[in-house]
């Protein structure tokens, strides 16, 4: 059975101590590729530098609505620069995160902008990342617009009616540990709303680890706890759940 994390950090501290092992085990349980997710400018050329050396590795670059206010006013163009590597398959994680409030309305607001129209630049998938602000992040993509190929809302929370509507805009919607979750209900009604066609497989490790292993450091092969959900949830056969999500993501960020 194949598999893909659309969405990881591995480069962060919490894989210091074994990350050989972790990204060994990319091959062991048959993960396809693993896109490796940049938070801010640093943040993604570590990104990128941890996926130049595994062939399994892609990754992204942007800048999180978290880093919004401290983002350098030429980070665009250190993005241009770092796009020279084919490893890069995506902008993000940018959007936006009214819950913690690390960066201003307008700071976030004015970044994500700046990151959609570069996207639609230079013609990559977006990954967006939006909490508590669903309404003003549909705002914001209905009117600049999203790249050829559209994009992903992350670690998508918000209900099936918010799932159709980006999914109506050209993205898909990212689901990882938290439909394991026993009270996620509204996140597995989006599931059968949107339909296994519109769905991405992800773990957002080392964050969000599915219910099996809750509470402990998250990582890609654990995917699979995600995967068996979505097919429970659908109905189908896990095989062909898992095959589907593996070429939904290389549509998106492979093709």
């Amino acid at each position: 059975m194949r598999l893909t994390d659309t969405h990881a950090h591995l480069h962060f501290h919490q894989f210091e101590k074994d990350l050989q092992q972790v990204l060994q085990r990319l091959d062991s349980h048959n993960l396809s590729f693993v896109v490796n997710v940049g938070i801010d400018v640093e943040d993604s050329k570590k990104a990128l530098s941890l996926s130049e050396k595994h062939e399994k590795l892609y990754c992204s670059v942007g800048v999180h609505p978290h880093e919004a206010s401290t983002v350098p006013d030429n980070f665009l163009q250190v993005f241009e620069e770092l796009l020279g590597h084919e490893k890069v398959v995506a902008i993000g994680e940018c959007g936006l995160d009214y819950y913690r409030m690390l960066s201003s309305k307008e700071q976030q607001r004015k970044v994500f902008e700046a990151q959609l129209k570069f996207a639609k630049d230079v013609d990559l998938p977006v990954i967006v990342h939006v909490r508590d602000a669903y309404d003003e992040a549909y705002e914001i993509i209905s009117r600049v617009g999203l790249p050829t190929r559209g994009g992903v809302v992350h670690a998508f929370s918000a209900d099936e009616e918010w799932a159709l509507k980006f999914v109506e805009l050209g993205m898909y919607i990212g689901v990882g540990g938290p439909i394991t979750y026993p009270n996620s209900h509204k996140l597995r009604r989006a599931v059968m709303t949107v339909g296994i066609e519109n769905i991405l497989s992800e773990t957002d490790c080392p964050y969000l680890a599915p219910q099996p292993i809750r509470g402990k450091r998250n990582e890609p092969i654990y995917v699979r706890f995600v995967v068996e959900e979505i097919a429970r949830i659908l109905d189908m056969d896990v095989e062909d759940v898992a095959e589907t999500l593996v070429k939904n993501a290389e549509e998106l960020f492979m093709p």
